[in-house]
C-alpha cells in the first residue's frame, strides 16, 4: 500500500469510545507506513501510544485549538473527521485548502442535536467527500450515503480457567447509556454469594446510580480506570444495556476475551453479540428480561463458557482489529482518491 499523509481530527479532550477508535486506527496506519497525525483527544492517553508508533499528536480540544493545529501542518493530503465538531471543522478546512475530507460516523443520528443546528451545518459538511459508518445500524440512521466498515479489536489470549465470579459494566455513566437498567437487572437476578458487579466508568449519573445500588452490597463503582483489559481477562459476564449503541468497543473487547455478554437487542449489538446463535439479548429497558438472562448464565457455568467461546470465535472471524482497520484505511483512501 502506498504511504499517505492521514490527519485524524476529534475535537475533544476525552478518551472514550470514539477516541479509542481513533487511537487504534492511527497506530495501525502508522505502523503500516503512513504518516499519521491525530488532532484532539486526551493527550495523556494518546500522545505516548502515538509516539511509540511513529505518529504525532496535536492539541484539538476546541474548534479554535484544532484549527490552529491544522494550520501548523503542511496542508494535509487527507483529513479524517470524527463527530460533529470535527466534521464542521473539516468542511471549513476543505473550503479553504481543497483537501479531501472523509467522515467516520460513530453514532446513529444525523449531525447536530437540533434541526436549527443541522440546517446551519448542512452547507459546511457538504464539503465532506465521503462517509464511513461503523455499523449498518449507524448507516441506516444517519440519513446519508455511507460505506460500512465495522470496528475491530485485538483478539485476546484470555483463558476460561482464570475466570472469576465477576460481572462488569464498562461505559460512560450518562443517561443515553441506561446503566440503571443493568443495575436493576443485576439486583433482580438475585446474584448468589461470591458474585460481584464492577462498574467501570464515570459520568454525570454516577451519584444517582450509586444511590440506586446502595442496597446491593455486591456492586462496586470503580470510576474511570485504565485496567479494563485486566478486568475483562478475569470477568465472566459483561452487561451492555445501551439502547442505541453504534457498535460498542467494550462489547467487542469482552467478546475477544470470551466473556459472556448480556446486551440489549438493539443498535449495533445485533451485529456483534446478536450474530452469535443463542445470544443473550433483551429488549431495551427491560430489567426483568435482562435479570432472567443473567441468572441463567450465572447458574450454568458450562453454558456461560461455551457462549463466551462462541463470542470469541465470532470476534476473531468478523471483528479483528488488523483486518478491519486495513479495510477502513482502504475505504478512506479510495474515498479520497475518488473525489480528489
Amino acid at each position: 500500500m502506498t504511504a499517505h499523509t492521514l490527519v485524524h481530527v476529534v475535537c475533544t479532550d476525552a478518551f472514550a469510545g470514539v477516541e479509542r477508535h481513533v487511537l487504534s486506527t492511527a497506530v495501525h496506519q502508522s505502523r503500516h507506513g503512513h504518516q499519521v497525525v491525530v488532532v484532539g483527544g486526551s493527550r495523556a492517553h494518546l500522545e505516548p501510544a502515538l509516539d511509540e508508533a511513529g505518529a504525532r499528536w496535536l492539541p484539538g480540544a476546541t474548534l479554535v485549538e484544532a484549527w490552529q493545529s491544522l494550520r501548523s501542518l503542511n496542508a494535509p493530503a487527507l483529513l479524517i473527521t470524527h463527530m460533529t465538531a470535527a466534521d464542521a471543522l473539516g468542511g471549513w478546512w476543505s473550503l479553504r485548502t481543497g483537501a479531501p475530507v472523509v467522515s467516520i460516523r460513530h453514532f446513529a443520528a444525523p449531525r447536530g442535536g437540533r434541526s436549527v443546528t443541522r440546517a446551519l451545518l448542512r452547507p459546511i459538511v457538504r464539503r465532506i467527500r465521503a462517509q464511513i459508518a461503523v455499523s449498518h445500524y449507524v448507516a441506516d440512521a444517519i440519513g446519508a450515503p455511507s460505506t460500512v466498515v465495522h470496528t475491530g479489536v485485538e483478539p485476546s489470549l484470555s483463558s476460561s480457567l482464570s475466570r472469576e465470579n465477576v460481572a462488569l459494566i464498562v461505559q460512560r455513566l450518562e443517561p443515553e447509556k441506561d446503566t440503571a437498567t443493568a443495575l436493576r437487572a443485576w439486583a433482580q437476578s438475585g446474584p448468589p454469594a461470591g458474585w460481584r458487579l464492577l462498574v467501570a466508568g464515570d459520568g454525570s449519573e454516577r451519584a444517582s446510580l450509586e444511590r440506586l445500588a446502595a442496597t446491593e452490597p455486591s456492586v462496586t463503582f470503580l470510576g474511570a480506570i485504565d485496567t479494563v483489559p485486566d478486568l475483562m481477562a478475569r470477568a465472566s459476564l459483561l452487561l451492555a444495556p445501551t439502547p442505541r449503541e453504534g457498535l460498542g468497543i467494550s462489547v467487542l473487547e469482552a467478546m475477544s476475551h470470551g466473556v459472556a455478554v448480556v446486551a440489549t437487542d438493539a443498535g449495533g449489538h445485533r451485529e456483534t453479540v446478536g450474530s452469535v446463535p443463542g445470544a443473550a439479548l433483551f429488549p431495551p429497558g427491560d430489567a426483568g428480561a435482562a435479570a432472567t438472562l443473567i441468572a441463567g448464565l450465572v447458574a450454568e457455568s458450562e453454558r456461560r463458557e461455551s457462549y463466551g467461546v462462541a463470542l470469541a470465535r465470532r470476534q476473531r472471524d468478523a471483528f479483528d482489529r488488523d483486518t478491519q482497520t486495513s479495510a477502513l484505511t482502504r475505504a478512506i483512501l479510495a474515498a479520497g482518491a475518488a473525489h480528489g
